[in-house]
């Protein structure tokens, strides 16, 4: 699959506001048109994809646990009011290491991602939330 990502999208976004990058429940809900994902659509904010997302909904069309309405993962990642980010892996693995409270390696690689670039992480994981501070978190 080929997919566009935007390396250096942290100076970018630092210079049009507010950025949020979208866990993957969020990202589904907003593909799916679900009430849960209003307050992401009416905000004035950035919305960020990680490739971490990416991969974990392949996982789920892999094993049928979703289908997705746009019909391809492709379709999705292109097609939505989103950017794929495109972070440095080291330094994207090195802050995941420090995140040890959770087994879940596509919620340890979404924190890391969202605190290396200084996001909030759009999420309804109450795991996630407990863990996040209020300025690292957006629930949805």
């Amino acid at each position: 699959m080929d997919v566009e990502l935007v390396a250096g999208a942290d100076e970018a976004a630092a210079a049009a506001g507010p950025v949020i990058l979208l866990d993957t429940n969020a990202l589904i809900w907003l593909e799916q048109g679900r009430p849960r994902a209003r307050a992401l659509e009416r905000a004035h904010t950035r919305l960020y994809v990680s490739p971490a997302s990416i991969l974990e909904l392949q996982f789920l069309l892999e094993t049928s646990r979703i289908r997705l309405r746009a019909g391809t993962l492709q379709s999705l990642v292109s097609g939505g009011p989103w950017v794929v980010d495109d972070p440095p892996a080291a330094n994207w693995f090195t802050k995941a290491i420090d995140i040890g409270w959770t087994r879940d390696p596509f919620d340890r690689l979404l924190v890391a991602h969202a605190r290396l670039r200084g996001w909030r992480l759009a999420t309804a994981d109450t795991v996630l939330m407990s863990r996040l501070g209020p300025d690292e978190r957006l629930e949805v």
